[in-house]
């Protein structure tokens, strides 16, 4: 589908675990709460599916948007390893937003907030993202 310049595509592993969304030349990952309950060996699949067309087509900069998500395990941060080291290789960014208060701590723990950006929200991290 398609609006104004924006698309949006979904790819599902057994359930609509991951939506992609366009803004320009930023690239917007939407996870689903559905993660939280995805196993591992499925992990690996969908994230397979994410990443494809991001590597034909890829962004200027990558924004995943986290406020579906209440916790996610090991599995999810080696696919968001993944998003970091695909759009590191053309010399962008990768940012997070929409963290709830366990999602934080997790980063914290594991020394990854300091890796990406962290925004409140999606349009916040468009915004800076896209200079406006």
């Amino acid at each position: 589908m398609s609006t104004t310049g924006n698309s949006a595509e979904r790819y599902a592993s057994s359930e609509d675990t991951f939506q992609i969304k366009r803004y320009g030349d930023i690239a917007i990952i939407i996870p689903s709460s559905s993660i939280e309950s995805l196993p591992s060996n499925l992990i690996e699949p969908a994230a397979q599916m994410v990443l494809a067309p991001l590597k034909e087509n890829p962004p200027t900069h990558l924004i995943v948007d986290l406020s579906n998500v209440s916790y996610f395990g090991s599995e999810f941060i080696t696919f968001l390893l993944r998003c970091h080291l695909l759009v590191k290789k053309r010399d962008s960014e990768l940012v997070l937003a929409g963290l709830g208060d366990r999602i934080r701590e997790l980063l914290h723990q594991t020394a990854l907030d300091t890796l990406w950006a962290i925004y409140d929200d999606r349009a916040t991290a468009i915004a800076a993202l896209s200079g406006d």
